[in-house]
């Protein structure tokens, strides 16, 4: 064989790998991106976000809503002291972690917070509109939710991935309602109720 052809294929022959190679990757890419799409639930009319506001990220929570007896007019009924719950993604990967804390913005007003896993990035939101729609809400769960936030956090590094959001729902709930009994007296002020719960939360950012 000429030796000038067997060069020729030779260096044809990596250039051949190579853009295989460079097609598998953003095949995977593409993918990838696709798997990692927020595509929001279906919502009641009460609880959609604005226009022009898209989902970002999205995490399915497991936990409780925790109750404390107090006095409430001429009686007595649980009022919830802070939820406590993981969010994961799709892929079972810890994303957020959620509960009542002092908002910086408002002067420390608390409100619902959600951390970031990674990067301890923070927003907190303040409740809009609930809905307790029967063609969305499970019976006995408690209400799916708007949120807008109300407040952001930096990580101690710099970590931004809750930056920018504009919105949060509370969608696809189970459990998690006050229990029916146990608080009707005075004795029964202060005593506490851990109501295990799930729920899937959208985080959303602006234009």
């Amino acid at each position: 064989m000429n030796h000038a052809l067997q060069k020729q294929r030779t260096r044809i022959q990596p250039c051949i790998v190579g853009v295989a190679a460079l097609v598998l990757a953003v095949s995977v890419a593409a993918a990838q991106a696709r798997a990692d799409e927020v595509v929001p639930p279906p919502v009641p009319a009460e609880i959609r976000v604005p226009e022009g506001n898209v989902a970002f990220m999205a995490g399915h929570a497991v936990g409780t809503q925790n109750y404390v007896c107090l006095p409430a007019g001429t009686g007595f009924k649980y009022t919830l002291f802070t939820p406590q719950a993981t969010l994961f993604d799709g892929r079972s990967k810890e994303v957020t972690t959620h509960y009542f804390s002092p908002n910086p913005e408002e002067a420390g007003t608390v409100r619902a917070t959600w951390q970031h896993s990674q990067d301890s990035s923070a927003v907190w939101g303040q409740a809009v509109q609930p809905s307790t729609d029967s063609r969305f809400v499970a019976p006995g769960a408690i209400p799916w939710v708007l949120l807008k936030a109300k407040g952001h956090a930096a990580g101690p590094g710099g970590g931004n991935a809750l930056a920018g959001t504009t919105y949060i729902q509370r969608v696809n709930t189970t459990g998690g309602s006050a229990p029916a009994s146990g608080c009707s007296a005075l004795a029964d002020v202060g005593a506490q109720a851990f109501v295990p719960y799930t729920a899937d939360y959208v985080f959303f950012k602006g234009p």
